[in-house]
């Protein structure tokens, strides 16, 4: 068995579920700081909801001219669901028909553990390595995430630290492994919108006002709006509803009000201002008596071809023997956050068509080639 795989297995038996780290991170210290890496845990977040993080950093031998690579990634995990619809036991790493089952072994402990053994390798040998090597784990990347990996980078702007590369560990690969890196991501602007009507019988129409009825027109045109035509690397941005609710559960009762809980997916070609401003006026011109509560989730990120992409394109190249594209699909990730501190963030990982559900997995046969795509990107960059 190799040190990819033991580690990996190691990490799925270590029950972490949000914000629990499960001592995932005290292993992966214990080992960083075997090979000369200087390790720090922030913990951070309330009384019933404390978070582990984890920075280490090996300096390298360029001094201050040394650029830095940060590989990051999260120990925790969502929960199982109903353990007994599983076929084996989430937190027993499994194997089956090459297959390695668990939960968190697609998303994303195999992508940490690739991560560490490659810098172990990666080490030895180059034990004077040009570039800084450092490693940012958090525990709270599939919860809130206000805890996680967002306080370690305002601590590390905080003290000035320079970031110049970083790569996501996320489950990026869609049907085979190295077929899709993402090199940005979209951002998360979510809206409550409450529409105000008056309280009646439904018999009585005259005497009350329908919100739902009201805001059909405004919604609709909403649907309709083209927001941006996206760009080179971003889709047109996306309004969707998520949930809609009015009424008392009566049938003859016009209801008071209505919620629309909605979501803009938008790229760097709009801003949350321009896309608030806009959707206002919409529902100002409709004439809406209306409340509306913004949750901004993430901002967008994109990193455009260059230096980092190269060198992880070419280690899948050569390990994997085809070209990945380039994509900024999906939901958001931490490299949202990352990116406000450091120029070039990339997300690599295994196929993530299992991710959250029951009986994730990961194909065994890609584990150490992905341990070997990360060392090889680490040899690219700052050997």
């Amino acid at each position: 068995m190799s040190a990819t795989l033991r580690l990996t297995e190691a990490l799925i038996a270590r029950r972490s579920v949000t914000p629990d780290d499960g001592g995932c991170q005290a292993l992966i210290r214990e080992r960083l700081e075997a090979i000369g890496f200087a390790c720090e845990t922030l913990v951070s977040g309330p009384d019933d909801f404390r978070v582990t993080n984890l920075w280490a950093k090996r300096s390298g031998s360029a001094g201050a001219e040394a650029k830095t690579l940060v590989l990051a990634g999260h120990t925790d995990v969502v929960p199982t669901g109903p353990i007994e619809k599983w076929q084996s036991n989430p937190f027993v790493p499994t194997h089956r028909d090459g297959k390695l089952y668990g939960r968190g072994a697609a998303d994303m402990k195999t992508s940490l553990a690739a991560m560490v053994v490659a810098i172990e390798e990666f080490v030895a040998a180059h034990p004077r390595h040009r570039g800084s090597l450092a490693v940012l784990f958090t525990s709270d990347e599939e919860g809130p995430a206000n805890d996680g990996t967002v306080k370690v980078c305002e601590w590390l702007r905080e003290r000035d630290e320079r970031l110049d590369y970083c790569i996501v560990g996320e489950p990026t690969s869609v049907d085979r492994l190295g077929d899709t890196v993402k090199n940005g991501r979209r951002g998360s602007l979510s809206g409550r919108l409450v529409v105000k009507g008056v309280q009646g019988h439904i018999a009585y129409p005259q005497l009350a006002r329908n919100p739902v009825h009201l805001a059909s027109a405004a919604l609709a045109e909403l649907t309709t709006v083209e927001w941006d035509a996206g760009n080179t690397f971003f889709p047109p941005t996306s309004w969707q509803i998520s949930n809609i609710h009015a009424g008392t559960g009566a049938t003859n009762v016009i209801p008071g009000e209505m919620t629309v809980d909605f979501n803009f997916r938008y790229s760097t070609a709009s801003t949350p201002d321009g896309l608030k401003e806009r959707l206002h006026a919409i529902l100002d011109r409709h004439g809406l008596e209306y409340d509306l509560q913004w949750t901004l989730g993430g901002l967008p990120f994109l990193t455009e071809p260059g230096t980092l992409s190269q060198a992880l394109v070419a280690a899948i190249e050569n390990e994997c023997g085809l070209t990945p594209e380039l994509s900024t699909t999906g939901g958001t990730s931490d490299g949202r956050f990352i990116a406000r501190i450091c120029p070039q963030v990339i997300e690599f990982g295994p196929p993530n068509a299992t991710i959250h559900k029951i009986d994730e997995h990961v194909e065994v046969a890609y584990i150490e080639p992905l341990k070997n795509i990360y060392r090889k990107t680490m040899e690219g960059l700052i050997a």
